[in-house]
């Protein structure tokens, strides 16, 4: 018999908000100024669900030097900026909350994000109310992505069994992430067929967060 998770943990960027898309054109255009020149969808192809820090040893190894000892503070700085008016929300990630909610689910955000990204996402977007005390970040937890670190920690705060949680994902490091945990995950992907998350292990993929929820309860 089918038994529904304990614990729903719910990738930020790319599955509840809308800002890959800015944090991508930011990065061409910060490397590009440096050297690397690249536009918006190949900065999304390469570093879509990484976090700065594990970005910089790719930055570095392109430029063939060094960057500033600044530069990683500065980009995060810049991206929030950003993020404080262009952040948006992922069709249907509020109803779905809410749905969530009441269905009397327990769920957490578990994101490559830094805390301040996140609440400056969720503020802007109306979900902070809905999210608070819900959120936790790589940084915080540890490692980021594709380690399991921020699942493991997300489901230690709800005091859940990995095995009992399910992720949703829209990357293919978040969903190695999950795998990693001993958490099933699902794929989440509004183009394209999402082959590059089932290759990680996703066990299926969805274009609409409505049909995720549909087959976990």
């Amino acid at each position: 018999m089918y038994v529904p998770p304990e614990l729903i943990i719910f990738d930020c960027d790319g599955v509840l908000i809308d800002s890959e898309g800015v944090a991508s054109a930011l990065i061409a255009d910060e490397l590009t100024a440096m050297g690397w020149a690249m536009d918006a969808p190949e900065a999304m192809a390469r570093f879509m669900g990484m976090s700065i820090a594990s970005m910089q040893p790719m930055v570095e190894a392109a430029l063939g030097r060094a960057v500033p000892e600044d530069w990683r503070a500065d980009l995060a700085a810049k991206l929030v900026e950003r993020l404080k008016t262009e952040s948006r929300l992922i069709p249907g990630a509020a109803t779905l909350l809410h749905r969530v909610n009441a269905l009397g689910l327990n769920w957490r955000v578990a994101s490559n994000s830094s805390d301040e990204e996140m609440d400056v996402k969720f503020s802007r977007t109306g979900l902070a109310a809905l999210t608070r005390g819900r959120t936790h970040s790589a940084g915080r937890a540890g490692r980021p992505k594709p380690a399991p670190d921020v699942f493991l920690a997300a489901a230690a705060s709800a005091g859940v069994a990995p095995a009992r949680c399910v992720v949703l994902e829209d990357s293919a490091l978040g969903v190695r992430g999950a795998v990693a945990a001993g958490m099933p995950c699902y794929g989440f992907a509004m183009q394209g067929t999402g082959a590059h998350l089932l290759a990680e292990g996703a066990c299926a993929v969805f274009d609409d967060l409505h049909d995720f929820l549909g087959a976990i309860i």
